[in-house]
Protein backbone atom coordinates (compact mmCIF):
# COMPACT_ATOMS: atom_id res chain seq x y z
CA UNK A 1 0.00 0.00 0.00
CA UNK A 2 1.37 3.17 -1.01
CA UNK A 3 2.12 6.19 1.52
CA UNK A 4 -0.53 8.30 0.20
CA UNK A 5 -3.27 5.47 -0.18
CA UNK A 6 -2.58 4.72 3.67
CA UNK A 7 -2.59 8.51 4.16
CA UNK A 8 -6.37 8.69 2.66
CA UNK A 9 -7.77 6.37 4.94
CA UNK A 10 -6.03 6.24 8.22
CA UNK A 11 -6.00 10.14 8.83
CA UNK A 12 -9.58 10.88 8.55
CA UNK A 13 -11.64 14.17 9.21
CA UNK A 14 -12.83 14.43 12.78
CA UNK A 15 -15.12 17.14 13.33
CA UNK A 16 -13.52 17.97 16.73
CA UNK A 17 -10.02 17.17 15.92
CA UNK A 18 -9.36 21.54 15.99
CA UNK A 19 -10.34 21.37 19.62
CA UNK A 20 -8.35 18.31 20.89
CA UNK A 21 -5.54 19.32 19.03
CA UNK A 22 -5.92 23.47 20.57
CA UNK A 23 -5.88 22.07 24.21
CA UNK A 24 -3.43 19.44 23.40
CA UNK A 25 -1.32 22.75 22.73
CA UNK A 26 0.12 21.41 19.12
CA UNK A 27 2.00 24.73 17.86
CA UNK A 28 0.70 25.35 14.56
CA UNK A 29 -3.11 24.61 15.38
CA UNK A 30 -2.90 26.25 18.25
CA UNK A 31 -1.43 29.60 16.61
CA UNK A 32 -3.87 29.04 13.93
CA UNK A 33 -7.08 28.85 16.19
CA UNK A 34 -6.23 31.23 17.96
CA UNK A 35 -6.45 33.89 14.62
CA UNK A 36 -9.31 32.19 13.70
CA UNK A 37 -11.32 32.40 16.70
CA UNK A 38 -9.84 36.37 17.20
CA UNK A 39 -10.98 37.49 13.89
CA UNK A 40 -14.02 35.30 13.54
CA UNK A 41 -15.62 37.02 17.16
CA UNK A 42 -14.38 40.03 16.67
CA UNK A 43 -15.95 40.61 12.53
CA UNK A 44 -19.27 38.67 13.55
CA UNK A 45 -19.96 40.74 16.72
CA UNK A 46 -19.34 43.70 14.70
CA UNK A 47 -20.88 43.00 11.32
CA UNK A 48 -24.81 41.90 12.34
CA UNK A 49 -24.81 45.39 13.89
CA UNK A 50 -23.74 47.51 11.53
CA UNK A 51 -26.90 48.11 10.24
CA UNK A 52 -28.55 49.24 13.55
CA UNK A 53 -24.92 51.16 14.11
CA UNK A 54 -25.33 53.48 10.86
CA UNK A 55 -28.90 54.09 11.98
CA UNK A 56 -27.73 55.80 15.46
CA UNK A 57 -25.02 57.72 13.45
CA UNK A 58 -28.04 59.31 11.12
CA UNK A 59 -27.97 56.44 8.24
CA UNK A 60 -30.88 55.47 6.04
CA UNK A 61 -31.97 52.23 5.07
CA UNK A 62 -30.89 53.01 1.65
CA UNK A 63 -27.65 53.80 3.02
CA UNK A 64 -27.54 50.54 4.56
CA UNK A 65 -28.47 48.78 1.49
CA UNK A 66 -25.10 50.72 0.44
CA UNK A 67 -23.19 49.42 2.88
CA UNK A 68 -24.87 46.06 2.14
CA UNK A 69 -23.57 46.40 -1.35
CA UNK A 70 -20.30 47.72 -0.85
CA UNK A 71 -19.17 44.79 1.44
CA UNK A 72 -20.17 42.36 -1.45
CA UNK A 73 -17.78 44.31 -3.57
CA UNK A 74 -15.17 43.66 -1.13
CA UNK A 75 -16.37 40.10 -0.81
CA UNK A 76 -15.84 39.68 -4.98
CA UNK A 77 -12.59 41.14 -4.99
CA UNK A 78 -10.88 39.91 -2.07
CA UNK A 79 -10.97 36.06 -1.89
CA UNK A 80 -9.61 35.71 -6.00
CA UNK A 81 -6.21 37.47 -4.86
CA UNK A 82 -6.26 35.88 -1.46
CA UNK A 83 -6.62 32.52 -3.12
CA UNK A 84 -3.53 33.09 -5.37
CA UNK A 85 -1.15 35.09 -2.67
CA UNK A 86 -2.04 31.53 -0.87
CA UNK A 87 -1.02 29.29 -3.17
CA UNK A 88 2.01 31.44 -4.30
CA UNK A 89 3.41 32.21 -1.11
CA UNK A 90 2.07 30.85 2.06
CA UNK A 91 0.41 32.80 4.94
CA UNK A 92 2.64 34.21 7.97
CA UNK A 93 3.87 37.76 6.33
CA UNK A 94 0.04 37.93 4.60
CA UNK A 95 -1.96 36.85 7.42
CA UNK A 96 -0.11 39.66 9.32
CA UNK A 97 -0.62 42.50 6.94
CA UNK A 98 -4.52 41.27 6.36
CA UNK A 99 -4.57 41.20 10.47
CA UNK A 100 -3.56 44.55 11.49
CA UNK A 101 -5.80 45.66 8.53
CA UNK A 102 -8.68 43.69 10.18
CA UNK A 103 -7.78 45.73 13.89
CA UNK A 104 -7.17 48.56 11.64
CA UNK A 105 -10.94 48.67 10.40
CA UNK A 106 -12.24 48.21 13.60
CA UNK A 107 -10.31 51.08 15.01
CA UNK A 108 -12.03 53.45 12.45
CA UNK A 109 -15.69 52.13 13.31
CA UNK A 110 -14.86 53.12 16.80
CA UNK A 111 -13.90 56.56 15.76
CA UNK A 112 -16.80 57.08 13.63
CA UNK A 113 -19.35 58.86 16.24
CA UNK A 114 -16.63 60.81 16.56
CA UNK A 115 -16.86 62.86 13.16
CA UNK A 116 -21.18 62.24 12.80
CA UNK A 117 -21.80 65.28 12.85
CA UNK A 118 -19.53 66.38 9.85
CA UNK A 119 -21.42 66.92 6.82
CA UNK A 120 -20.27 65.38 3.92
CA UNK A 121 -22.62 66.33 0.82
CA UNK A 122 -26.13 64.60 1.64
CA UNK A 123 -24.52 62.25 4.24
CA UNK A 124 -21.86 62.31 6.97
CA UNK A 125 -18.01 61.81 7.73
CA UNK A 126 -19.45 59.29 10.30
CA UNK A 127 -21.10 57.01 7.61
CA UNK A 128 -17.69 57.59 5.22
CA UNK A 129 -15.80 56.27 7.79
CA UNK A 130 -18.00 53.04 8.20
CA UNK A 131 -17.37 52.44 4.44
CA UNK A 132 -13.78 53.08 4.82
CA UNK A 133 -13.53 51.30 7.74
CA UNK A 134 -15.11 48.05 6.13
CA UNK A 135 -12.56 47.86 3.61
CA UNK A 136 -9.98 47.36 6.32
CA UNK A 137 -11.64 44.89 8.75
CA UNK A 138 -12.83 42.52 6.05
CA UNK A 139 -9.85 42.12 5.05
CA UNK A 140 -8.08 38.57 7.04
CA UNK A 141 -11.92 37.31 6.79
CA UNK A 142 -12.12 37.35 3.15
CA UNK A 143 -8.13 36.94 2.13
CA UNK A 144 -8.21 33.57 4.10
CA UNK A 145 -11.38 31.90 2.16
CA UNK A 146 -8.98 30.72 -0.85
CA UNK A 147 -5.61 29.69 1.89
CA UNK A 148 -8.60 27.11 4.12
CA UNK A 149 -10.40 25.47 0.92
CA UNK A 150 -6.97 24.94 -0.19
CA UNK A 151 -5.66 22.90 3.28
CA UNK A 152 -8.59 21.21 3.92
CA UNK A 153 -8.70 19.73 0.53
CA UNK A 154 -4.69 19.14 0.88
CA UNK A 155 -5.25 17.46 4.31
CA UNK A 156 -8.83 15.57 3.87
CA UNK A 157 -9.12 12.13 1.62
CA UNK A 158 -12.03 13.34 -1.03
CA UNK A 159 -14.39 11.18 0.42
CA UNK A 160 -14.20 13.06 3.91
CA UNK A 161 -13.98 16.58 2.42
CA UNK A 162 -17.31 17.31 4.18
CA UNK A 163 -16.06 16.43 7.16
CA UNK A 164 -12.75 18.18 7.14
CA UNK A 165 -14.75 21.24 6.65
CA UNK A 166 -17.34 20.59 9.43
CA UNK A 167 -13.72 20.33 11.81
CA UNK A 168 -12.75 23.51 10.70
CA UNK A 169 -16.18 25.13 10.76
CA UNK A 170 -17.01 24.10 14.27
CA UNK A 171 -14.11 25.91 15.72
CA UNK A 172 -14.95 29.14 13.85
CA UNK A 173 -18.42 28.96 14.47
CA UNK A 174 -17.81 28.58 17.99
CA UNK A 175 -16.37 32.28 18.02
CA UNK A 176 -19.25 33.20 16.41
CA UNK A 177 -21.89 31.97 19.11
CA UNK A 178 -19.61 33.73 21.75
CA UNK A 179 -19.25 37.47 19.52
CA UNK A 180 -22.80 37.65 19.47
CA UNK A 181 -23.24 36.79 23.70
CA UNK A 182 -20.92 39.30 24.26
CA UNK A 183 -22.47 41.94 22.20
CA UNK A 184 -25.50 40.85 24.48
CA UNK A 185 -24.09 41.61 27.33
CA UNK A 186 -22.32 45.04 26.17
CA UNK A 187 -25.59 46.01 25.48
CA UNK A 188 -27.65 44.99 28.50
CA UNK A 189 -26.84 48.07 30.68
CA UNK A 190 -27.79 50.61 27.97
CA UNK A 191 -31.18 51.41 26.01
CA UNK A 192 -32.51 52.14 23.47
CA UNK A 193 -31.64 55.48 21.96
CA UNK A 194 -28.77 56.33 19.70
CA UNK A 195 -26.80 57.74 21.33
CA UNK A 196 -26.77 54.61 23.99
CA UNK A 197 -26.46 52.37 20.89
CA UNK A 198 -23.24 54.02 19.84
CA UNK A 199 -21.75 54.04 22.61
CA UNK A 200 -22.65 50.20 23.28
CA UNK A 201 -20.76 49.42 20.08
CA UNK A 202 -17.84 51.56 20.77
CA UNK A 203 -17.50 49.02 23.70
CA UNK A 204 -17.98 46.15 21.61
CA UNK A 205 -14.98 47.44 19.28
CA UNK A 206 -13.29 47.78 21.93
CA UNK A 207 -12.89 44.17 22.21
CA UNK A 208 -12.84 43.75 18.62
CA UNK A 209 -9.55 45.53 18.33
CA UNK A 210 -8.03 43.52 21.44
CA UNK A 211 -9.17 40.40 19.89
CA UNK A 212 -7.21 41.55 16.74
CA UNK A 213 -4.50 42.66 18.36
CA UNK A 214 -3.70 39.47 20.33
CA UNK A 215 -4.29 37.13 16.83
CA UNK A 216 -2.06 39.41 14.68
CA UNK A 217 1.19 39.24 17.14
CA UNK A 218 0.48 35.20 18.19
CA UNK A 219 0.15 34.04 14.10
CA UNK A 220 2.99 36.74 13.38
CA UNK A 221 5.20 35.46 16.27
CA UNK A 222 4.25 31.55 16.76
CA UNK A 223 3.28 30.68 12.81
CA UNK A 224 5.75 27.82 11.80
CA UNK A 225 6.31 29.70 8.03
CA UNK A 226 8.24 26.58 6.55
CA UNK A 227 5.30 24.53 6.85
CA UNK A 228 4.04 27.04 3.88
CA UNK A 229 3.55 24.58 0.62
CA UNK A 230 3.98 27.24 -2.75
CA UNK A 231 2.33 26.82 -5.86
CA UNK A 232 2.88 28.54 -9.47
CA UNK A 233 3.27 31.60 -10.17
CA UNK A 234 0.31 33.88 -10.23
CA UNK A 235 -0.02 35.15 -13.98
CA UNK A 236 -2.42 38.16 -13.21
CA UNK A 237 -5.73 38.84 -14.80
CA UNK A 238 -4.77 36.28 -17.63
CA UNK A 239 -4.66 33.44 -15.46
CA UNK A 240 -8.24 34.64 -13.86
CA UNK A 241 -9.89 34.08 -17.00
CA UNK A 242 -8.39 30.92 -17.57
CA UNK A 243 -9.53 29.87 -14.24
CA UNK A 244 -12.91 30.93 -14.63
CA UNK A 245 -12.88 29.55 -17.95
CA UNK A 246 -11.63 26.30 -16.65
CA UNK A 247 -14.03 25.74 -13.76
CA UNK A 248 -14.93 22.21 -13.79
CA UNK A 249 -18.16 21.97 -15.35
CA UNK A 250 -19.76 20.52 -12.04
CA UNK A 251 -19.79 24.48 -10.48
CA UNK A 252 -22.01 25.65 -12.66
CA UNK A 253 -24.91 24.84 -11.65
CA UNK A 254 -24.44 25.16 -7.84
CA UNK A 255 -22.65 28.47 -8.99
CA UNK A 256 -25.95 28.92 -10.81
CA UNK A 257 -28.12 28.40 -7.91
CA UNK A 258 -25.77 29.29 -5.07
CA UNK A 259 -25.50 32.81 -6.20
CA UNK A 260 -29.56 33.19 -6.64
CA UNK A 261 -29.64 32.35 -3.09
CA UNK A 262 -27.40 34.32 -1.89
CA UNK A 263 -28.30 37.42 -4.03
CA UNK A 264 -32.13 36.58 -1.88
CA UNK A 265 -30.13 36.57 1.38
CA UNK A 266 -28.06 39.73 0.45
CA UNK A 267 -30.94 41.89 0.09
CA UNK A 268 -32.12 41.50 3.72
CA UNK A 269 -29.13 40.28 5.60
CA UNK A 270 -28.24 44.04 6.84
CA UNK A 271 -31.70 43.94 8.00
CA UNK A 272 -32.13 41.33 9.97
CA UNK A 273 -31.05 43.61 12.95
CA UNK A 274 -33.32 46.26 11.97
CA UNK A 275 -36.41 44.19 11.90
CA UNK A 276 -36.14 43.18 15.50
CA UNK A 277 -34.74 46.16 16.69
CA UNK A 278 -36.98 48.72 14.92
CA UNK A 279 -39.25 47.48 12.80
CA UNK A 280 -40.44 44.74 15.55
CA UNK A 281 -38.82 46.65 18.52
CA UNK A 282 -39.22 43.13 20.19
CA UNK A 283 -36.81 43.09 23.29
CA UNK A 284 -37.07 40.49 26.37
CA UNK A 285 -38.05 40.57 29.83
CA UNK A 286 -37.22 37.57 32.12
CA UNK A 287 -38.25 37.29 35.95
CA UNK A 288 -35.07 35.47 37.82
CA UNK A 289 -35.39 34.65 41.39
CA UNK A 290 -32.05 36.60 42.15
CA UNK A 291 -32.45 39.33 40.20
CA UNK A 292 -35.51 40.23 39.90
CA UNK A 293 -37.07 41.35 37.04
CA UNK A 294 -34.60 41.97 33.75
CA UNK A 295 -35.13 43.93 30.65
CA UNK A 296 -32.91 43.25 27.92
CA UNK A 297 -33.28 45.96 24.74
CA UNK A 298 -34.07 44.73 21.40
CA UNK A 299 -30.21 44.96 20.70
CA UNK A 300 -29.48 43.28 23.45
CA UNK A 301 -31.66 40.48 22.37
CA UNK A 302 -30.59 40.63 19.08
CA UNK A 303 -27.69 38.84 20.10
CA UNK A 304 -29.40 36.49 21.82
CA UNK A 305 -30.97 35.26 19.18
CA UNK A 306 -27.62 35.42 17.06
CA UNK A 307 -26.54 33.34 19.86
CA UNK A 308 -29.55 30.37 19.29
CA UNK A 309 -28.76 30.65 15.89
CA UNK A 310 -25.08 29.88 15.79
CA UNK A 311 -25.90 27.11 18.97
CA UNK A 312 -27.93 25.60 16.70
CA UNK A 313 -25.92 26.02 13.23
CA UNK A 314 -22.61 24.14 15.56
CA UNK A 315 -25.04 21.25 16.87
CA UNK A 316 -26.32 20.89 13.36
CA UNK A 317 -23.22 20.91 10.86
CA UNK A 318 -21.15 17.67 12.27
CA UNK A 319 -24.28 15.41 12.11
CA UNK A 320 -25.00 17.07 8.54
CA UNK A 321 -22.03 16.75 7.14
CA UNK A 322 -21.72 12.19 8.21
CA UNK A 323 -25.39 12.48 6.79
CA UNK A 324 -23.53 13.52 3.31
CA UNK A 325 -21.29 10.46 3.49
CA UNK A 326 -24.46 8.44 3.13
CA UNK A 327 -27.22 10.63 1.18
CA UNK A 328 -24.87 12.79 -0.44
CA UNK A 329 -23.96 15.90 -0.97
CA UNK A 330 -26.76 17.26 -2.98
CA UNK A 331 -29.59 17.15 -0.67
CA UNK A 332 -27.81 18.88 2.18
CA UNK A 333 -27.27 21.75 0.35
CA UNK A 334 -30.11 21.72 -0.83
CA UNK A 335 -31.61 21.83 2.38
CA UNK A 336 -29.20 25.05 3.92
CA UNK A 337 -30.21 26.71 0.34
CA UNK A 338 -34.18 26.00 1.35
CA UNK A 339 -33.47 27.72 4.85
CA UNK A 340 -31.74 30.67 2.93
CA UNK A 341 -34.65 31.48 0.88
CA UNK A 342 -37.89 30.96 3.53
CA UNK A 343 -36.16 32.63 5.92
CA UNK A 344 -36.40 36.44 4.97
CA UNK A 345 -40.38 36.34 4.49
CA UNK A 346 -40.66 34.28 7.85
CA UNK A 347 -38.73 36.78 10.21
CA UNK A 348 -40.85 39.77 8.44
CA UNK A 349 -43.85 37.93 9.00
CA UNK A 350 -43.68 37.32 12.11
CA UNK A 351 -45.59 38.37 15.03
CA UNK A 352 -43.47 41.07 17.80
CA UNK A 353 -43.14 37.67 20.10
CA UNK A 354 -39.92 36.96 21.90
CA UNK A 355 -40.49 33.55 21.98
CA UNK A 356 -41.48 33.11 17.90
CA UNK A 357 -38.31 35.15 17.62
CA UNK A 358 -36.28 32.64 19.23
CA UNK A 359 -38.06 29.56 17.18
CA UNK A 360 -37.51 31.28 14.21
CA UNK A 361 -33.36 31.98 14.73
CA UNK A 362 -33.49 28.47 15.51
CA UNK A 363 -34.39 27.50 12.42
CA UNK A 364 -32.11 30.41 10.58
CA UNK A 365 -29.23 28.11 12.14
CA UNK A 366 -30.56 24.77 9.92
CA UNK A 367 -29.06 26.80 7.39
CA UNK A 368 -25.25 26.33 8.29
CA UNK A 369 -26.33 22.80 7.36
CA UNK A 370 -25.25 21.96 4.50
CA UNK A 371 -22.72 24.85 4.50
CA UNK A 372 -19.65 22.32 5.07
CA UNK A 373 -20.94 20.08 2.54
CA UNK A 374 -21.59 23.26 0.28
CA UNK A 375 -17.77 23.65 0.33
CA UNK A 376 -16.73 19.99 0.04
CA UNK A 377 -18.93 20.60 -3.68
CA UNK A 378 -16.97 23.48 -4.54
CA UNK A 379 -13.42 22.27 -3.89
CA UNK A 380 -14.08 18.94 -4.29
CA UNK A 381 -13.49 18.61 -8.53
CA UNK A 382 -10.63 20.84 -8.04
CA UNK A 383 -7.00 19.67 -9.02
CA UNK A 384 -4.80 19.64 -6.47
CA UNK A 385 -2.73 22.32 -6.35
CA UNK A 386 -5.42 24.82 -7.58
CA UNK A 387 -7.96 24.31 -4.68
CA UNK A 388 -7.45 28.09 -3.43
CA UNK A 389 -7.74 29.47 -6.69
CA UNK A 390 -10.71 27.62 -7.85
CA UNK A 391 -12.25 28.72 -4.21
CA UNK A 392 -11.77 31.94 -5.70
CA UNK A 393 -12.44 32.12 -8.77
CA UNK A 394 -16.13 30.92 -7.63
CA UNK A 395 -16.24 33.13 -4.95
CA UNK A 396 -15.48 36.10 -7.07
CA UNK A 397 -17.65 35.64 -9.98
CA UNK A 398 -20.78 34.83 -7.49
CA UNK A 399 -19.78 38.01 -5.04
CA UNK A 400 -19.35 40.15 -8.58
CA UNK A 401 -23.34 38.62 -9.47
CA UNK A 402 -24.21 39.83 -5.87
CA UNK A 403 -22.54 43.09 -5.02
CA UNK A 404 -26.37 44.88 -6.19
CA UNK A 405 -28.50 42.94 -3.92
CA UNK A 406 -28.07 45.19 -0.80
CA UNK A 407 -28.78 48.38 -2.12
CA UNK A 408 -31.45 46.98 -4.18
CA UNK A 409 -32.79 45.98 -0.87
CA UNK A 410 -32.74 49.40 0.47
CA UNK A 411 -34.33 50.99 -2.50
CA UNK A 412 -37.54 48.55 -1.35
CA UNK A 413 -37.31 48.78 1.97
CA UNK A 414 -36.80 53.24 1.62
CA UNK A 415 -38.58 53.50 -1.69
CA UNK A 416 -37.62 56.02 -4.14
CA UNK A 417 -38.45 59.02 -6.21
CA UNK A 418 -38.61 59.94 -9.91
CA UNK A 419 -35.61 62.59 -9.46
CA UNK A 420 -36.96 64.81 -12.38
CA UNK A 421 -40.85 64.95 -11.21
CA UNK A 422 -40.43 64.35 -7.30
CA UNK A 423 -43.26 61.69 -7.56
CA UNK A 424 -42.70 58.75 -5.91
CA UNK A 425 -42.04 55.83 -8.13
CA UNK A 426 -42.40 52.84 -5.06
CA UNK A 427 -43.33 53.68 -1.44
CA UNK A 428 -41.37 51.61 0.84
CA UNK A 429 -42.35 48.28 2.38
CA UNK A 430 -39.90 45.81 4.09
CA UNK A 431 -42.31 43.68 3.60
CA UNK A 432 -42.25 43.42 -0.27
CA UNK A 433 -38.46 43.62 0.01
CA UNK A 434 -38.42 40.19 2.31
CA UNK A 435 -41.36 38.78 0.02
CA UNK A 436 -39.38 39.40 -3.43
CA UNK A 437 -35.94 37.82 -1.01
CA UNK A 438 -37.46 34.64 -0.92
CA UNK A 439 -39.09 34.42 -4.39
CA UNK A 440 -35.95 35.08 -5.64
CA UNK A 441 -34.34 32.33 -2.84
CA UNK A 442 -36.75 29.35 -4.09
CA UNK A 443 -35.95 29.78 -7.57
CA UNK A 444 -32.62 29.22 -6.85
CA UNK A 445 -33.26 26.24 -4.69
CA UNK A 446 -35.28 24.55 -7.45
CA UNK A 447 -32.94 25.40 -9.47
CA UNK A 448 -29.53 23.44 -7.86
CA UNK A 449 -32.32 20.89 -6.98
CA UNK A 450 -32.87 20.15 -10.62
CA UNK A 451 -29.65 20.58 -12.40
CA UNK A 452 -27.20 20.59 -9.72
CA UNK A 453 -24.73 17.71 -10.00
CA UNK A 454 -23.25 15.12 -6.92
CA UNK A 455 -19.33 14.94 -6.64
CA UNK A 456 -18.58 11.28 -7.30
CA UNK A 457 -16.58 10.57 -3.86
CA UNK A 458 -19.94 11.49 -2.10
CA UNK A 459 -22.51 9.20 -4.66
CA UNK A 460 -24.47 7.20 -2.42
CA UNK A 461 -23.87 4.17 -5.09
CA UNK A 462 -19.83 4.72 -4.94
CA UNK A 463 -17.88 1.78 -4.76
Amino acid sequence: MSLEQDRSETDEADPFDAFRQFFALERDVLVLSIAMFAFSLGFQMTSRYMGEYMYALGGTAFVVGLFGTFSNIISAVYPYPGGAISDRIGSRYALTAFGLCSTLGFAIWFAAPLVMDVAVGPTSLGILAVFVGLIFSQAWKSFGLGASFAIVKQAVAPSRLAAGFASTETFRRTAFLVGPLLAAVLFFPFGSTDSEVRLAFQLILVVAIVFGVLGTIVQHLLYEADEDSFGEKFEGVSQLITDLREMPTELRPLLIGDTLVRFANGMVYVFFVIVVTRFREVGLTLSLPAAGTVELSPQSYFGILLGIEMLVALLVMVPAAKAAERVGLKPVVTLGFAVYAVFPVVLISAPPDAAVLAILFAFSGLRFAGLPAHKALIVGPAETGAGGRVTGAYYLLRNLIVIPSAALGGLLWDGFDNPLTGDAVLTGDPVLAFTIATAIGLIGTAYFLVFGKEFDAYRPNRA
